[in-house]
């Protein structure tokens, strides 16, 4: 109970501080201020008080809620799923193809040199050349959570706008595939052996069995829409196929080396995606699912910054890697995206401005370190530091640059919507 007093006084503060910022003209989406509210709330601020419902005390029950993080990340990506409308890829496919991917390899082939080149200076004992090759790897993630939340908050459109949704949904495919092929070799490279089962056919696999069950439970979905006249069972119906495609998605079946398992985000794109292009009722229910989710996307912020671990800047090695890594990451997604955007002769603020939108990093990259784990407690420790600290600046910088942006591209006002 005390957990759960504790969740409701920190929604109620992210709530009331997102008034404060509009009376202090301030002009941070609500995503940034529900990430500074966590950080508040958590273990190193007003959790240190160690009174009762003010604050998470520790981590452990700042985790012990993690079930909504994994809820609200589902509806993210169903929502993201939505943007895959045929006529939209009729008209932006190819670019959001070529984009989609250079972007991610240019991230990770610049993040590797870069830290590559740091291995030679720092020498072998600060940075191993296999947290190199799988920090590069997670270079490639993108959040989708804070784009979609500064657009859903603006009300942006535009040609922007349109590939940069479809564009952080590939990313995540993309990533998948670079990042088990990467880790496979820091695998080796750490004593172990390589494995074309477990760095090529598995995240292939994958990639393959999350589109086959996010297309199956699409077309289902559409066809149960079809026997309800009611507005609110046609939600109920479509909140209950979200959290069955979260629960099926943590199925894992092993074959020997041979791995079946699921993205639960790929399967909840997916599904977005067929309902998308074959129900009638898909663009009401995805605007009714939007306001019947609105807290449970101001929880997910809020106790993602609570997560977020303060202890990363008292280490130096992790900051001056951080400061390499998230540099050379945001090069690599903007050059990745404005060169071949222009090299397309598509429209001018695509190439400004799509790269910095493509900045923000969390949920993903963050369930990648957990998998790099198996590197051993050195370069998963050095890992971790890294991403968190880049986590911590992306998330709070990254939904304002977002903002910026989509305002230099004339997609939104240049005011505040809050």
């Amino acid at each position: 109970m005390v957990v759960l007093l504790t969740t409701a006084i920190t929604l109620l503060a992210g709530l009331l501080l997102t008034r404060v910022t509009k009376l202090l003209h301030l002009s941070f989406p609500d995503v940034t201020v529900y990430l500074l509210t966590g950080l508040l709330v958590g273990p190193y601020c007003l959790g240190r008080l160690g009174i009762e419902g003010i604050g998470f005390k520790n981590f452990a029950e700042v985790e012990s809620l993690g079930i909504i993080s994994t809820v609200a990340l589902g509806f993210i990506a169903f929502s993201i799923g939505a943007e895959f409308k045929m006529d939209k890829i009729a008209h932006s496919g190819k670019a959001t193809i070529i984009i989609g991917i250079m972007q991610a390899l240019t991230a990770s082939i610049l993040v590797d040199i870069a830290l590559l080149v740091l291995h030679f200076i720092l020498g072998p004992e600060v940075l191993p050349i296999p947290a190199c090759i799988t920090l590069g790897a997670i270079a490639s993630a993108t959040a989708p959570a804070a784009t979609l939340m500064v657009v859903k908050q603006y009300k942006a459109k535009g040609p922007v706008t349109d590939l940069l949704l479809p564009i952080v949904a590939l990313d995540d495919a993309v990533g998948l595939i670079i990042f088990a092929i990467s880790l496979g070799i820091a695998q080796a490279i750490n004593g172990g052996n390589l494995n074309f089962v477990s760095i090529i056919v598995n995240p292939i696999v994958e990639i393959i069995c999350s589109i086959i069950l996010g297309s199956i439970l699409g077309y289902l979905l559409t066809q149960l829409e079809k026997i309800f006249f009611s507005d609110d069972h046609r939600m109920a119906m479509a909140i209950t196929f979200v959290l069955m495609a979260i629960a099926l998605s943590s199925l894992v079946y092993n074959f020997g080396a041979l791995k079946i398992s699921f993205s639960s985000l790929l399967v909840l794109m997916m599904m977005g995606t067929v309902f998308c292009n074959t129900s009638a009722y898909a663009a009401d229910l995805f605007e009714r699912t939007d306001h019947w989710t609105a807290p449970l996307y101001v929880a997910f912020f809020v106790l993602s910054g609570a997560e977020l671990d303060l202890k990363v800047f008292t280490q130096f090695s992790s900051l001056l890697i951080g400061a390499v890594y998230i540099v050379t990451r945001c090069l690599g997604k903007y050059c990745g995206s404005s060169v071949p955007a222009r090299i397309m002769k598509l429209d001018e603020n695509i190439v400004k401005y799509l790269g910095i939108t493509l900045f923000p990093q969390a949920g993903v990259a963050l369930g990648m370190v957990n998998s790099a784990q198996v590197l051993g407690p050195v370069n998963g420790s050095l890992i971790r530091n890294v991403i968190l600290l880049s986590v911590l600046i992306y998330e709070l910088v990254g939904p304002s640059l977002t903002k910026m942006s989509l305002e230099k591209a004339g997609e939104i006002q240049p005011i505040d919507n809050k």
